[in-house]
């Protein structure tokens, strides 16, 4: 008979820490989640922010990572009822009004809008989302490295400036700039166009989809399977300390580092607590979410489709704004990311209405309102959308960390994915989530491989607790 209360306690209910529930439950062992928030899920969760029947996604809308990760692959989650829906245009890249670049998943339908740009587009891009299962490995387990790995790395390790030498046509470059741009890196960086490489190529391999009913869906068929195999959830409870724990062989923690210093930090070494407190954090995010009588009316009616937007103007103007955010500068035109998961899922609203919801990129702890730039940029774009708002419910970085506690000063990177922290993640490790503590496990995405709804670090981490205590 075992000592232990349980198995494993997971601390965070975000999808890292289900995802490492679920894969401990489904080895045999007895687990339970610990939650902060009253509702599980952390980034996942949605909610009717605005107006009832509004189901807006309080972080993440779209997941090509979830489709292309071989941890979600593993759980085949559409036997707890999953659904996912998307368009066949993945991207519209807004450059000016009444003009885009267009990112569609059939490669060569892309390439052909791409001018002189079309064969090169084809040639990287169209390789890159062919071999998506064998890219979403690489990308998931970055530290033993596989020749498509190594591909994507030749590829897209140099600096995006770099990168868009080889690059003529305006539109093809803003939407390579706009896709980089989800790193919320300084793009003059080394590796900043890896996130947008590998966004691009799965956009063509498996698209850019929304999860049915919002993204709390793929928390809740994450807490059914858990339920299913016997896992214990429990929400409304903030953990001040491992020792007020039940015991356990293991305990994961999905939280930042600097969670992860107040809980566990007594049971660490000086020198992996002083990693955990060098993690250093990105430009953070101001999230605005809209109830719209009608869809946005975009000047451009090739964006009408797009299941995702972005509002950046060309190249140029993309990197400068997120080299003025990384700086601690807000830019007089913020980079703008906006779901209209409403396209292909229609149940985010009311019947003839429209779920809408975007952020901007924003310096680390911004504490103005944004609310006014962010609809005056997407009206320029747009004539007539303030005229279709029922409603709105804004969050700056403050709110979005008093939801989330691993957003730090509103970054949802879990610390700045550079070159560095991409590897050395929260330290330089063939097994990053192990800690000094051979009981304790960090799973969130402040370890390799980093941020986006994947699920990679929960797996990893329980398969270095399996191994090291199974």
């Amino acid at each position: 008979m075992s000592s232990f209360d349980v198995d494993a306690v997971i601390v965070g209910s975000g999808p890292n820490g289900l995802v490492a529930a679920v894969t401990l439950a489904e080895a045999g062992w007895r687990v339970v989640v610990v939650e902060a928030q009253e509702t599980a899920g952390g980034g996942l969760r949605s909610a009717e922010t605005t107006l009832p029947g509004f189901r807006h996604d309080l972080c993440a809308s779209n997941h090509p990572m979830a489709m292309a990760s071989p941890a979600f692959r593993a759980l085949r989650l559409e036997d707890e009822g999953l659904t996912f829906a998307q368009s066949d245009v993945p991207l519209g890249h807004a450059i000016r009004p009444g003009e885009s670049g267009i990112l569609r998943r059939d490669v060569d339908e892309t390439a052909s809008g791409f001018g002189d740009d079309e064969r090169l587009w084809r040639s990287v891009m169209g390789t890159f989302g062919a071999r998506w299962r064998q890219l979403g490995r690489a990308i998931g387990d970055p530290l033993r490295p596989t020749p498509d790995l190594i591909a994507l790395g030749a590829t897209s390790v140099w600096p995006l400036p770099w990168i868009l030498r080889a690059l003529r046509d305006e539109r093809s470059r803003g939407v390579l700039a706009g896709l980089a741009a989800h790193s919320i890196v300084d793009l003059r960086r080394p590796a900043a166009a890896l996130v947008g490489v590998a966004l691009g190529a799965l956009a063509h391999g498996v698209g850019w989809p929304a999860a049915v009913g919002g993204t709390q869906s793929i928390a809740d068929a994450l807490l059914a399977r858990l339920a299913s195999l016997g896992g214990e959830l429990v929400t409304g409870t903030r953990v001040t300390s491992i020792d007020d724990l039940p015991s356990a062989r293991a305990v994961l923690l999905d939280t930042s580092p600097r969670d992860a210093l107040r809980i566990a930090g007594h049971r660490f070494t000086p020198s992996y607590a002083n990693a955990l407190h060098r993690m250093r954090y990105g430009a953070a995010v101001y999230k605005v979410d809209w109830a719209l009588d009608a869809p946005v009316p975009w000047a451009d009616p090739a964006l009408t489709e797009a299941g995702f937007i972005h509002l950046g103007g060309t190249a140029e103007q993309v990197i400068r704004a997120e080299r003025d955010v990384t700086a601690g500068q807000m830019p007089d035109e913020p980079f703008l990311l906006l779901s209209q998961a409403s396209t292909v899922d229609p149940s985010r609203a009311p019947a003839g209405k429209y779920a809408f919801s975007g952020y901007a990129h924003v310096p680390f702890g911004y504490d103005g309102d944004l609310t006014d730039t962010i609809e005056r940029r997407i009206e320029a774009f747009a004539p007539g959308f303030r005229e279709r708002i029922l409603a709105r419910h804004a969050s700056g970085p403050a709110e979005l960390e008093a939801h989330n506690a691993n957003l730090i000063g509103g970054a949802i990177d879990g610390g700045v994915p550079d070159l560095r922290q991409l590897i050395a993640r929260p330290r330089l490790s063939l097994t990053p989530q192990a800690t000094p503590d051979p009981r304790i496990f960090l799973c969130s995405a402040s370890t390799v491989p980093g941020p986006g709804v994947h699920g990679m670090p929960g797996r990893l981490a329980a398969q270095a607790a399996l191994r090291r205590l199974g």
